[in-house]
């Protein structure tokens, strides 16, 4: 008996079935990912509903989500959060937009639990839809949950927009003045190499000039600096001219053609003429300007407080990397960019051997300094070391005793904390030692373990941070590995 050999498959063949099962993976790992985070969702919203009682008339309880949504325990969120290993903030957002699919957009949420959609644009039609009543937002969870598995993520947030002002016309221009007074500066946080980006929300008008001067300026700049920056790099620079009044009136002034033609017709010398962007006033300005003393001159620049931490080899080499509290690491070459002309202030380094402790109740300054040093910011879990020290409270990990022993207060026994941080742990039920210099163990009501140090915030098992607590209470700093 004779069996004819099957015909193997061409390359191209294989190439396609390769690319099929490829593009079917995809899809199967697309629709995975939308049911991870669906089920992140079920379980926050299980968590709310399993803390919405309060435990005692001292356990405040919130409403994450819109009208219609249930209370929760306040001080439950963090211990989610530690679970989820990120900021409670986080985990609060996760919450609200959780509780606000469930109970008030019931037909979106729908689409999203069967893996239909992407859950993130429901969550943003949550939060774009949250200030409405439960009566009113129902005419958005119908528009939505029509347009959200089959429309890109714009055209659903358009929608979901529209339907929010249709909704409630009056709320809208009520906000829409509102925001009319909504102005303000703000810094971004600063990137590897020093930089940070202004955010500013002005008039129309306001943003033209500012647009116009940092222009001018940059042109400017171009004369002696644009063989070696783009026209964008000298706009940037231009932008810290701006913070310089004094100098910046000197560089327009020195670059501004002040000089009149002559008269062809009349032969009569050519008259000074006005800048076209100068102000009426500033003659007299620039002549008050000339008189004053330096003294005051130099207060013209404002002043502000700044924290940098260097060593003595860097300050000696100028190599390096110094450390700006609220600003981050740079390297040493550029702190004349932060500092400019500034006066600045040299204060001692402080020696972290010392076993600084009082009996107050209060932290001195030397003490503060001593535990934000060592700490080097929040020493919440998972909390990002953006405060400054000057935006903390200085926390007794064991709470302070009035009839207790002498020298509770020290860095032995502080951590600095948010406001929002301490009231937690003040009020949550969450306990926490000082494990060694910068090292903070927090415990939370459930049985959950984290260390925090200059690592960041590590899970520790139940055995572990038993044996931490008491290592140190024998005097013994203890590191696992």
């Amino acid at each position: 008996m004779t069996i004819a050999a099957l015909p193997q498959q061409p390359p191209q063949a294989a190439d396609e079935a390769s690319a099929s099962d490829l593009l079917n993976s995809a899809t199967e790992a697309l629709r995975a990912r939308r049911l991870a985070e669906v089920a992140e969702l079920e379980l926050a919203v299980r968590w709310a509903v399993t803390n919405g009682h309060a435990r005692d008339d001292r356990d405040p309880m919130l409403t994450p989500g819109g009208d219609g949504t249930p209370a929760m325990r306040e001080h439950a969120i963090p211990e989610l959060a530690m679970a989820r290993e990120t900021h409670p903030t986080t985990t609060r957002a996760l919450l609200a937009d959780g509780l606000d699919l469930v109970h008030r957009l019931p037909r979106t949420w729908a689409v999203v639990e069967a893996g239909r959609c992407e859950p993130w644009v429901a969550r943003k039609v949550a939060v774009l839809s949250r200030a409405l009543l439960s009566e009113q937002v129902v005419r958005v969870d119908r528009a939505v949950a029509r347009a959200i598995a089959g429309h890109a993520p714009s055209t659903v947030l358009e929608i979901a927009r529209a339907k929010v002002i249709e909704a409630d016309p009056e709320t809208h221009r009520a906000e829409r003045e509102r925001s009319r007074h909504e102005r303000y500066v703000r810094l971004s946080r600063t990137d590897e190499y020093g930089y940070r980006h202004i955010i500013a929300r002005i008039t129309a008008g306001d943003a033209a000039w500012i647009d116009a001067m940092v222009d001018r300026v940059a042109d400017i700049l171009t004369t002696t600096m644009g063989h070696d920056h783009n026209h964008d790099e000298l706009r940037s620079l231009a932008m810290g001219w701006l913070a310089r009044p004094l100098d910046l009136l000197k560089l327009l002034v020195e670059h501004t053609d002040t000089e009149g033609s002559a008269d062809a017709d009349t032969d009569q010398p050519a008259q000074p003429r006005q800048p076209v962007w100068a102000p009426d006033h500033m003659a007299d300005t620039v002549n008050r300007l000339c008189s004053l003393p330096a003294r005051k001159l130099a207060k013209l620049r404002g002043r502000g407080r700044l924290f940098v931490h260097l060593t003595d080899d860097a300050l000696r080499t100028g190599t390096g990397v110094a450390r700006v509290e609220g600003v981050g690491p740079i390297d040493v070459s550029q702190l004349h960019e932060v500092l400019g002309h500034a006066d600045v202030t040299v204060t001692p380094v402080l020696d972290l051997r010392m076993r600084r402790r009082v009996d107050a109740y209060e932290h001195p300054e030397v003490v503060k300094d001593h535990v934000w040093v060592q700490t080097g910011g929040d020493c919440f879990p998972f909390t990002p070391r953006s405060a400054t020290r000057d935006g903390v409270d200085y926390d007794h990990a064991i709470p302070y005793d009035d009839t207790g022993p002498p020298g509770q207060t020290g860095p032995h026994n502080s951590g600095p904390l948010r406001r929002s941080h301490h009231r937690t742990k003040t009020h949550g039920g969450l306990t926490t030692r000082v494990v060694g210099p910068g090292r903070h163990l927090w415990r939370t009501p459930h049985g959950q373990a984290f260390l925090v140090d200059h690592t960041g915030t590590a899970r520790l098992t139940d055995q572990q941070a038993i044996a931490m607590t008491e290592a140190i209470e024998d005097g013994v700093e203890l590191y696992f590995h």
